[in-house]
């Protein structure tokens, strides 16, 4: 536990030093949330801001996830990641402090984004319902975190994992339930739309709104963390750079 906080320590210094990136991670989801959470005109809802704030945290999420991955690019191109896997402390450790960092910085930028939702009008969740929120969203970041490290692994530079960030991320977002329900989509969109990974999360998040558990949609999710980190532990054991 102590190489995993270590880990997480280095990640969290250096992102609170760079304050432009801090800033940066959060215009894109705060954008989303004004101009189109406001501005969107609708016919299956009379409060767009609340059916849409679940969608901008999940996408906030999805981003600072798949951005992750570009940690561990840095390191491998400054030579950080060979000194780490030669270090006594286990070769996973890396993986789990990456993906407590990750988590943890989407969870504080989303935590920005929903304290804008409700100075814009979203309707107050319960604290149960506040804290269920969390878990789903943690449970999406170790999902994605993991995955984009793993990712990385594979990448040899930047223009590489942004071409991957790119190509995978804004695709991910519009074929998920975030802008629009599932009877409203055309008929080739909504069966894309209900097996994304995506929108588990929101799904998941929106029953809360209602104060219902989605299991389903959480069970899935959570199966699929477990997979994904199962993979990535995988690699990271046996990975020669």
């Amino acid at each position: 536990m102590k190489a995993i906080l270590s880990y997480f320590e280095r990640d969290m210094l250096r992102w609170i030093r760079g304050r432009v990136s801090v800033i940066s991670a959060l215009v894109m989801p705060a954008a989303w949330l004004i101009f189109v959470g406001l501005a969107l005109p609708t016919t299956f809802t009379d409060h767009y801001i609340d059916f849409i704030t679940p969608g901008i945290l999940v996408l906030t999420m999805l981003g600072a996830s798949l951005q992750g991955g570009s940690l561990l690019i840095f390191d491998k191109i400054l030579g950080f990641l060979n000194k780490f896997l030669a270090l006594p402390s286990s070769r996973e450790s890396i993986l789990y402090g990456k993906i407590l960092f990750i988590t943890t910085r989407g969870l504080i930028q989303a935590t920005v984004i929903l304290v804008l939702a409700f100075i814009l009008g979203a309707t107050f969740l319960s604290p149960w319902s506040l804290a269920l929120t969390y878990g789903i969203l943690a449970l999406f970041g170790v999902l994605l975190s993991a995955f984009s490290t793993t990712v990385a692994l594979f990448l040899s530079d930047h223009d590489a994992y942004a071409a991957f960030n790119a190509m995978v991320s804004m695709p991910l977002f519009f074929t998920s339930s975030a802008l629009m329900p599932y009877a409203v989509m055309p008929a080739w969109l909504s069966p894309l739309a209900y097996w994304n990974p995506v929108s588990y999360a929101i799904d998941a998040i929106r029953a809360l709104q209602e104060g219902v558990l989605a299991w389903p949609r959480i069970g899935a999710l959570f199966l699929l963390a477990v997979m994904v980190v199962g993979i990535s532990v995988r690699q990271f054991r046996k990975v020669t750079l």
